[in-house]
This record gives C-alpha cells, structure tokens and sequence, in this order.
C-alpha cells in the first residue's frame, strides 16, 4: 500500500515523498524533521496519510500523538487514515481522533486527489476542548433546530483557524 500511495503522489507532482514503515518510525521522523526545520535545516512535512492497521502501532495512535504534541507545526498537520475496513466505527474513530479525511481502500488516484484538494481547499478550523484538539467534525452548514444537547457549553471552545 505504501508504493502504491507513494507512487500517486509522485504521479501528482508531489516532490518528496517520505515513506514509513510503522507509527513508531513515523513519530520519530516527525520528531526530527520538526528540530531541522527549526534550525532552518529542511522543509517541514506538509501532510500525513497513515493507515489504520500498522506493523508496529496503528494510524490513530499516529493522529493522537500529533494532536497531541505541544508544537503546532505538527499538531495541526493535515491526517488522511487510510484504512481498508469500511465500519462505521473506523470512520467516526478517525473522525473523533482528529484525521482531517479518510479514504477506504482500494484507493483510486481519483479518490486520493479529492481527498487531498479537500483538505489544501477547505481547510476546516481546528477546534481545542477539555477532550479534542483536530478540525472541526461538524461537516453541515444548515442551521440547527432543537433542544441544544452538546456537552460543552460554547465558551468552552476554542476555534482556531490557523496555528498560533
């Protein structure tokens, strides 16, 4: 999987492409890319597409560690999961987790692009609770009509629409 998606990156003119075998190899990547770029060394990482099920991890223990971190050149890195299983419960997990977008296998270019334009061209604002830091969940514009049954009250939100 990972040549496959590599290999429509670098169909779609993508330069570099960094390719991890597991979690742990792409936290640590992720670790010393983000010391080198503040030492104006490299460029930074622009993007992460993880898969769900990984050698050594899985790809939402990737998106909690990034959405975790306390730096925000990598916390608010745009997340595809990839993940071959089509649950329901796979989707709002990465919902829930932080990925921006997820795409089911088998992947298409097509399919790929959309998700990645998706998440360059509409880049929704990220959202910081007591229990969730990632974009915002909420996919619908319309106006909500009904009892309000959040959790959180409002003032206990905070949006940010780009990083700090």
């Amino acid at each position: 999987m990972q040549t496959l998606l590599a290999s429509m990156l670098r169909t779609f003119g993508v330069g570099d492409v960094l390719v991890c075998g597991g979690a742990k190899e792409a936290i640590n990547l992720l670790t010393i890319t983000q010391a080198r770029r503040k030492a104006n060394d490299i460029r930074g990482i622009d993007m992460i597409l993880t898969d769900w099920l990984m050698p050594d991890g899985s790809g939402v223990e990737l998106i909690e560690w990034v959405r975790n971190h306390k730096e925000d050149d990598i916390k608010f890195l745009p997340i595809i999961l990839v993940s071959g299983y089509t649950t329901e419960k796979v989707v709002k997990t990465a919902r829930d987790k932080g990925a921006n977008e997820s795409l089911v296998k088998p992947i298409s270019g097509e399919k790929l692009a959309h998700r990645i334009i998706s998440v360059i061209d509409k880049p929704r604002p990220f959202i910081k609770t007591a229990t969730f830091f990632g974009p915002d969940r909420r996919r619908k514009t319309e106006n909500f009509k009904g009892n309000d049954k959040r959790k959180i009250k409002s003032e206990e939100i905070k949006v940010y629409h780009e990083q700090q």
